[in-house]
């Protein structure tokens, strides 16, 4: 089992917001996603579900294939309606069609209805079809307006659009090695003044109980101007590092995450974005370093970021008193 060097046992930071017990944790703190892995209950669902964070944050795929499936939900509760009533309540349906064929008239005159179309070949008739056909109208308005702003707030809302390398890796550094792995924006925005926080987090045994314990990672440089092409972020391992003469199997013992916060300024947002991440020990990769993602252009006038190499790193020899280290699993 993992034993903290005694120069960091009184280092850890205790402001992650997450618990130092890990036996009441799961495996991983943070999704490679940035969400945190937790999964709440004790309250109904309703109480504890943000249905507007929810549609925000959903997928594209997803959040559209919901519209389609509420609006779909929607006008077939009206068509159920108005087809109880009777279709012979609506002005242009040809009595003479099949079940089928009125079911779908009425489900494609609760159609022109909610969404205010009214081609006007079919029209209600009669009190009790009015009074639906005018509740679908309000409940048309309400939702659209509704979903108007989701879809607006879901293209405005500022994020940072950035994309970290797959693996942490443990390649040569100056006269020693280190910790790196790679970000880069992947849309055609801006960001400036943009910072990395890095916290490690280890799983280890103190007094006959597993703990958990966190520290700061000192990176070569925590901060830069812009991010216009890609920033190899870099924790030294050396003597002020929590991971100074841990083994292969200290780091796999320990269930090592590493937790990384990204924040910066994007110019056409006017905003401050931030984006997390986490790596596990089984994404280490010893003795490599990242391979160039960007080069000049053939007609010499513009830089070319290949986004598609942000992963891409070669096996490397290291220094002679780390190369039968077994420091990070391969």
């Amino acid at each position: 089992m993992a034993i903290i060097n005694s120069k960091f046992r009184n280092k850890n930071i205790d402001n992650t917001g997450f618990s130092n017990n890990s036996s009441n944790e799961g495996r991983r703190l943070i999704n490679a996603d940035g969400s945190a892995n937790i999964k709440k209950r004790g309250l109904p669902v309703w109480s504890r579900i943000s249905i507007y964070h929810t549609l925000l944050r959903m997928k594209r795929t997803q959040f559209f294939l919901s519209i389609f499936l509420f609006y779909t939900g929607i006008n077939l509760f009206f068509a159920v309606i108005y087809f109880s009533i009777g279709v012979e309540n609506l002005m242009g349906v040809d009595k003479g069609q099949s079940y089928f064929d009125k079911f779908m008239e009425a489900f494609f005159f609760s159609s022109q209805t909610l969404t205010t179309v009214g081609y006007g070949r079919v029209s209600p008739m009669g009190m009790l079809t009015n009074t639906f056909a005018s509740l679908e109208s309000l409940l048309g308005i309400t939702v659209f307006a509704v979903m108007t702003g989701l879809i607006y707030g879901r293209f405005s809302r500022p994020r940072a659009y950035l994309k970290f390398s797959d693996n942490l890796i443990v390649a040569p550094y100056k006269d020693g090695i280190a910790l790196m792995f790679r970000i880069a924006t992947y849309k055609n925005n801006h960001l400036t003044d943009v910072e990395a926080q890095v916290t490690l987090a280890l799983h280890i045994k103190e007094n006959e109980k597993k703990v958990t314990k966190f520290f700061q990672l000192n990176l070569e440089i925590s901060k830069i101007n812009s991010l216009s092409l890609s920033w190899t972020l870099v924790h030294p391992i050396n003597e002020d590092s929590p991971l100074i003469n841990y083994t292969k199997e200290d780091i796999k013992d320990s269930e090592m995450e590493v937790i990384v916060n990204v924040k910066g300024f994007d110019d056409h947002f006017s905003n401050i974005v931030q984006q997390r991440t986490s790596y596990t020990y089984s994404q280490v990769v010893y003795g490599a370093k990242f391979k160039p993602m960007y080069e000049r252009a053939t007609d010499g006038s513009t830089t070319i970021l290949e986004l598609n190499k942000i992963n891409d790193f070669e096996l490397v020899k290291m220094p002679v008193k780390h190369e039968n280290s077994e420091l990070v699993m391969e």
